[in-house]
Order: structure tokens, then sequence, then C-alpha cells
């Protein structure tokens, strides 16, 4: 719909009355009575087409607040609701008459002591019902005032497409698309999908991502923060809806309970692809939610914590679409917990609406990943010193990590800031989504000195998506071959526990070579997950000193006098001098190379 000059302003002003009733059906007694103004409107308009008008025409409907821009001139704020309580989320309700402009002579610039502009071109309508209401009320759909030569950010919106009463009074942002179809952006080319349509995160490049974000969330006529007091009134109020239910459900972590439940008969395909078990899921969401709730004043942290999840579901294989029907789920979840009559429609429009801009933000921020790498913030939750040299530190990343059991992380700490070392993951991703690391300190002062002997409980530390080919092999059949010096057994430790937790018939044996019995730190929890595994044995291999009950000598000649080893998939992990030694001793022991598996050493 063109608003050039030209226009008929009142023509213009009916079929955005139209189309705004139709995205608001909950407003329809407001829109009937808009309507019907501008039909009147027009009709008077066109029996004094025959005189030249005396004065600009002005659409005398108090529900209809037209803000008018004028070029070269800035924008003018217009007063159109009484003070009172901000609406938030659900509320309803016409909002009331804007200042009258006197009968008597041209309509007055509340701005100033000069004539108001003749409404026309660039005249933008706010819906005042619903939702919408809130957002008048807190000044977030209207026009602001601007510095000569500032762009116009209604225009902007204009441009695409977008209708200023389902704006995101955070980004900007529509979040359930114009009413009417979108034109392309000038100078931004379409997302180009992923995959098949709707299955995967739409691909953006972050040129097209951050020009996306810079128009659509920068408030240039405001302070810094980019907040006003209306904005964070009518946020304040939808997060006293969103506590408010919650307590009235039954706490947080009923809620979740039931969410997870929900999820799992509605979706059993997303909760199969993220780390942990039912119980760290459950309580994994409580914590989920009590951020959003705790967090819902502060729009940058709750963008930026959204994106980040984003990234890391994405990086868990979730699909875009299987997220779509979680907003729906939670309602329910809410519901569900509530005796009857207490629910109350402001509820679910609060959490309907919350829902729409996590979604969208947790879709860009998984556009992301083929872009930049992806960190996860994780607390350091146990720390056992099992040599003077060595510790096993114990990760709970804030984030959904995945890895398979074999691969390794980056990790950075907050003394040596840039630098990223790599680590086994000894954890069981599908057990609690705990990571471990097996550290001997190389250094008094590097990332392994500091994580050995000046890191605490409660620290935190970054880590990058996990990398790595090891692994258990596809091929469920195959028996599997661990050789593991000092510290490499951190991996082996890892497909072990898989292997103990779905209970995995194959065969299995770790040989573990150290140079004396001191140095076997994790035996006892080895030989644990070993007799849980149906058919799995760790093999100890000491080089020097006394023994005890284990084999004495090198770990390839334990190897070469355990068994035949040719079915076998191989998997090796420690020094790079032990590496290079046992793949030549496997070769000559009649081990196919394609079969045996090590990271390259850095």
């Amino acid at each position: 719909m063109s608003s050039a000059p030209g226009s008929d302003p009142h023509l213009l002003a009916l079929l955005r009355a139209i189309r705004l009733r139709k995205s608001a059906p909950d407003a329809a007694e407001a829109g009937a009575a808009d309507t019907a103004a501008a039909l009147s409107e027009i009709a008077a308009t066109r029996r004094d087409e025959s005189r030249p008008p005396s004065k600009p025409a002005i659409i005398s409907n108090p529900a209809i607040v037209s803000v008018p821009v004028v070029a070269g001139e800035a924008p003018v704020e217009t007063e159109d609701v009484p003070p009172g309580r901000v609406g938030g989320v659900g509320a309803s309700g016409r909002s009331a008459p804007g200042p009258q402009n006197s009968a008597d002579g041209p309509p007055r610039n509340p701005a100033g002591d000069g004539p108001q502009p003749p409404r026309g071109a660039g005249s933008e309508l706010l819906w005042r019902g619903g939702q919408g209401a809130a957002l008048g009320r807190s000044g977030l759909g209207g026009r602001r005032p601007g510095a000569p030569g500032q762009p116009d950010r209604a225009g902007a919106n204009a441009a695409y497409g977008v209708p200023l009463n389902r704006v995101n009074p955070i980004t900007g942002i529509n979040p359930s698309g114009p009413v009417t179809p979108v034109p392309a952006v000038p100078g931004v080319a379409p997302a180009r999908p992923i995959g098949p349509t709707g299955t995967e995160f739409p691909s953006v490049t972050p040129a097209e991502y951050a020009a996306h974000f810079a128009q659509k969330t920068t408030r240039r006529d405001l302070p810094a923060d980019g907040m006003d007091p209306g904005d964070t009134m009518a946020l304040r109020d939808t997060q006293r809806l969103l506590s408010t239910s919650l307590t009235f459900a039954g706490g947080v972590d009923e809620v979740a309970g039931r969410l997870w439940h929900a999820l799992l008969q509605a979706q059993p395909d997303l909760l199969t692809l993220l780390p942990g078990t039912p119980a760290s899921q459950r309580a994994q969401l409580a914590r989920g939610l009590t951020w959003l709730v705790h967090r819902l004043d502060d729009p940058p942290a709750v963008v930026a914590g959204c994106g980040q999840l984003g990234a890391a579901l994405a990086e868990c294989g979730l699909q875009w679409n299987q997220l779509q029907m979680v907003g729906a789920a939670l309602a329910e979840a809410m519901r569900a917990g509530m005796a009857p009559g207490v629910w109350r429609q402001d509820f679910d429009q609060a959490w309907r609406w919350t829902w729409q801009h996590v979604h969208e933000w947790l879709v860009h921020g998984g556009t992301l990943i083929a872009y930049q790498p992806t960190v996860w913030d994780a607390e350091v939750i146990s720390h056992e010193l099992r040599r003077p040299d060595l510790a096993v530190v114990r990760l709970r990343p804030f984030l959904p990590l995945p890895w398979r059991p074999g691969q390794f992380a980056r990790v950075e700490v907050d003394a040596v800031p840039g630098i990223w070392r790599p680590y086994s993951l000894a954890g069981a991703p599908h057990l609690d989504g705990v990571a471990e690391l097996h550290i001997r300190a190389k250094t008094e002062t590097g990332v392994s000195g500091t994580l050995v002997h000046d890191t605490r409980v409660g620290d935190r530390v970054r880590i990058s998506r996990a990398e790595g080919e090891m692994g258990l092999p596809a091929e469920p059949g195959r028996g599997v071959l661990m050789i593991a010096g000092d510290t490499g057994v951190a991996p082996m430790k890892s497909m072990l526990a898989h292997l103990a937790v779905v209970r995995d018939p194959r065969p299995a044996v770790l040989f573990w070579g150290v140079r004396n019995a001191a140095e076997l730190y994790d035996i006892e929890e080895l030989t644990e997950l070993a007799r849980r595994a149906p058919r799995a044995t760790v093999v100890p291999v000491i080089s020097e000193g006394d023994p005890g009950p284990y084999p004495f000598g090198l770990v390839t000649d334990a190897v070469a006098a355990y068994g035949e080893w040719s079915r076998h998939e191989v998997y090796l992990a420690g020094p790079p001098l032990m590496l290079a030694a046992t793949a030549i001793a496997l070769r000559q022991l009649g081990v196919d190379p394609r079969r045996i598996h090590h990271d390259a050493p850095e």
C-alpha cells in the first residue's frame, strides 16, 4: 500500500483500519468503529471536493491516532493515553482520545507553539487494543522526535510492511510477520535456507544478520541504553504476569516437569537430541524458566542469552520447526497446574507473547553457528587433585553441550584470555550432561597450571564445540580395543561410560599404560564402569617399579599377549611418541591401519 504524495489519506486510513482489524481479532469492536469513522470521513471529504479545503483534513476518530511526519522536520510525539497502569501483555481496551485540535484554527503542535504540520503521506496508525494498548501506554509503538537528519524509524518499519501494533517493544521486530506480503528489502538478499524447506535454521550472512538487527533494534532517538521508562514499565508488567502465573501453577519445578512430559508426548525426537537424563533435562528447563522471568526487564541480556541458547540447540541438531510448538506446550503446562477459573487470558497472552520473541531470538542464534564458533560457559562443580600435578575437574555447562564419547573440546580460563587448550571429555553426554577433564599441569601459569592449581568450585570457564573423530563404531557387533597412556585415558573413560549407560553388549578392552602404580589416578572409577558394562575389561600395565597385581612391561607387549585384534576397532590416546610406537606395533600384529583411530597430536 503506497503512501506517496497524492494518495488519499482517508482511503489509506480505511485500508489500514481493515488490515489492523484482521491482524487483531480481539480488537474487533475497535476495528469496526475505526472503519466506520474512516468511511464517514471519506464521504465528507468527497462532498467537499468541489471547493478548496480551508484547513488540513484530520481524522477525528479518537481511537486512531495519526502521527504526522513532514520532510525536513522532526516527528511529533503525541500524548494519546491518560496516565495509569501499564497494560503489558494482555491489556485490553481503547485508549483515551489524544489532544483535540481546536475547531477555530489550524491544529496545534503539542511540542511547540506553531501550527501542527498537515497530516498526509507518511502517517502511521497505532492500534489501541489488546497488546497494542500496552505498547501505546508505554510509548513503544509511537513515533518520537529525533534530531534533524536522523532516519525515520517508523518509515523504516513501513518499508518492511510491519504494522506498528505488532512490533516487539524490545527489538522492533514483528514476530507474527506482516499482514500483507513483505516487499524485498533493498540491498539485502533473502535468507537462504539450509536443507529442505522447513527443516533447518534459515541461513543468513553475518552482514545480513547485523543489518537486520541494527535497523530493527536501534533506538537512535533515545539514550545509549535504548530504553525509556515506558519500555521498562511494560516489560515489568509482563514480568509480573509471568511470575504470578508460575506461582499459581505450583512453582517453576512443577511447571518444568509438566512441560517436559508434554514435549515428550508431542516431540520425543526433540528431547532425545539433548544431552542429559530426563531429570537433568527437567532441571535445565526449570533453570531456564527462572532465568527468563528474572531477566525479562533486561532486554539486552535476554536477547543475548536466547541467541546463545539458539546456537547451542542448533549444535545439538535441533531443527527450527521443532521449537514452534514449545510455546503452546508451555501455556498448557501452566494451565494444567491451576485450579479451575484461576487461569486468565492475560496469563496466556503474556506467555505466548514472550515465547514469540524468544523463539525468534533462538532461530537467529541458530543461524550464526555457520559463521562463528559456538562457546559454552561452564561452572566448575568438582575439583579433585589426584596427583601433585594432575587434577580431575568436572564442569556443568549452563546450556546443552553435545559431544560424542571420545571427543575433545578446547577450554579457556579467565587468567589466560585468548588461549584455548584441548582436553578430552571424559563424561557421558547422555548421563548427566557433566563434562569431566583430566588435566596434567605443564606450566604453573598457563591454562593447564591454572586449571590444576588455581581453580576452585564455582569458578567459570569457557568451552568450545566438541571436536575429533574418535567414537564407538557404528557396527553394533564390532569389538573395541582402547589403548591409553597417562591422561589419554579420559576419552576411553567416556566410551566406557557410554557402554555402561546403554548396556552395549559388544566386547571392549581398555589397556592403560603408566610408569608406576601411583599414576593409576582413576583406576577405581574405571573398574566400576567396566563392571557395569556387559562385556568390558580394564587392564592397567606398569612399566617401572612394583606392578602389584597388574601386568608389567610395555603396553604394546601386553596387547600382543592378550589376544587377536584384527576384527576390532582400535582407539589410541596419549603422548605423541606413544601413539606412533603403538600404531606401528598394531600394524605388525595384523590390524588394518584403517581400523586404528586417534586424534592428531597438538
